[in-house]
């Protein structure tokens, strides 16, 4: 008899619902059905790469001890899901919720990001989480691992804003570890 044991599927099936949690935040509602969506699936060896970018902005720029504790922390992660989106004002009028009076006078201010732009990225985001929940994959939303990736060039110069959702099946969620001092001396 063969067994199969948990451990052994870990990977794999973090995998196939990470890929779930992309479908789920590429159709989720989007404003006026513009997608400026990008999504990504993230290996151990490309998290590997992002902590080790995390960890040097965090030496480099003086950034909080978070930088630190999420670069140690998604090392826990099989998988890792990254969203972002481009910022693209939708002409929607009247508006003005962005700060400017309508979107021409946005346009002038192209890295400023329109509330629709942003307020889709999130919806996605909730979208892939409740997938994670449903599948009870331990999650985190991290916007400490999306600076990185902007840092790193990973979307273009057109992707303006990225989260980052590390996955992983363990007895604990190693997401959620604030145990800051212990965590900076590992980095």
């Amino acid at each position: 008899m063969k067994i199969v044991t948990e451990q052994e599927v870990r990977e794999e099936t973090v995998h196939a619902v990470a890929r779930k949690m992309m479908a789920a935040a590429r159709t989720a509602p989007k404003a006026k059905g513009v997608d400026n969506l990008v999504i990504a699936l993230f290996t151990r060896e490309d998290i590997a790469e992002i902590s080790a970018k995390m960890i040097e902005m965090a030496r480099r720029d003086s950034l909080p001890d978070v930088f630190l504790r999420d670069a140690v922390n998604i090392l826990s992660a099989q998988a890792m899901v990254a969203f972002g989106t481009r910022i693209a004002p939708l002409g929607v009028s009247p508006c003005g919720m962005c700060g400017f009076a309508d979107c021409e006078e946005k346009k002038k201010h192209p890295d400023h990001p329109c509330v629709f732009n942003t307020g889709d990225l999130g919806i996605a985001i909730g979208s892939a989480a409740s997938v994670a929940m449903d599948n009870r994959i331990d999650n985190r939303v991290m916007f400490t691992v999306g600076r990185a990736l902007l840092a790193m060039g990973v979307f273009g110069e057109e992707v303006k804003i990225v989260y980052a959702m590390p996955l992983s099946i363990s007895g604990k969620n190693p997401f959620m570890d604030r145990n800051h001092e212990a965590l900076v001396k590992k980095a």
